[in-house]
């Protein structure tokens, strides 16, 4: 019976979240109620206050779920046979795809750019990220594959904040579906300061057509973000040129 109990309090906890993710992606924060959370999960908003205490109690777990995807999803890159250039290219198409198609993570990103708007502190989305691609610059380094005078610290720094500003003004201009394609352009810029020899590849193009949204929630037209879809690295290096010939594939 307590097993019984505790799957439906993950199941309610569950339905709460994701019908606050759907609200907060669309309305924003100031837009959405309690009421509305309640009416859209189908619960009391007794309920609500039970599992989260607060409407900012529960935007503090969307920016959390939101979030929690990208260490499993960095982890999926983590490949050693492939240039760690071509797989820093291949996560990035994930990413956009993430940033475009989940209510979750859509819900996650606005509500961080809205987090001076609620009393509650809301981690930093961007330090795994900002991790991941120092990792593989370093590991394009070490093989002979980056450009001298590029600091992979420094660089993803800059590269995740970039990246970022792009997928956000994108949207905002063209909408979520316009990301994974427009990508393709900022590595055609981006992608030659990086290599060793930007003559051995090319950034590659767009990558298999992008999946259906993966749930129920309708893109909102201002910030909105999604979750990761599976095989990505595959399509994308199917459909794509190699980004450089690293020493160590020679």
């Amino acid at each position: 019976m307590r097993k019984i109990l505790q799957e439906r309090a993950r199941a309610t906890r569950r339905s709460l979240l994701e019908a606050a993710a759907c609200l907060f992606a669309q309305q924003g924060y100031a837009g959405t109620s309690v009421n509305d959370i309640s009416a859209r999960s189908g619960r009391t908003s007794g309920s609500v206050y039970f599992h989260y205490s607060s409407k900012e109690g529960i935007a503090q777990a969307v920016v959390r779920e939101g979030f929690a995807t990208w260490p499993s999803l960095v982890h999926r890159y983590d490949d050693p046979s492939v240039p760690p250039l071509e797989r820093l290219v291949a996560l990035s198409y994930d990413i956009a795809r993430a940033l475009a198609e989940d209510s979750v993570t859509r819900a996650g990103a606005r509500l961080w750019a809205e987090r001076h708007t609620i009393n509650v502190e809301l981690p930093d989305p961007f330090v795994l990220w900002t991790t991941a691609v120092t990792r593989l610059l370093a590991q394009a380094r070490a093989g002979g594959c980056l450009a001298a005078g590029v600091r992979p610290a420094a660089t993803a720094r800059t590269l995740v904040r970039a990246f970022y500003g792009f997928c956000t003004l994108t949207e905002a201009l063209e909408g979520s579906h316009a990301l994974t394609v427009r990508l393709s352009d900022w590595w055609q810029l981006t992608l030659p300061a990086l290599q060793q020899d930007p003559r051995a590849g090319q950034a590659p193009t767009l990558p298999a057509a992008a999946s259906p949204p993966t749930d129920n929630c309708p893109p909102s037209h201002a910030l909105s973000l999604g979750a990761p879809a599976t095989g990505e690295r595959k399509r994308t290096a199917r459909t794509s040129e190699r980004v450089t010939n690293c020493p160590e594939r020679q």
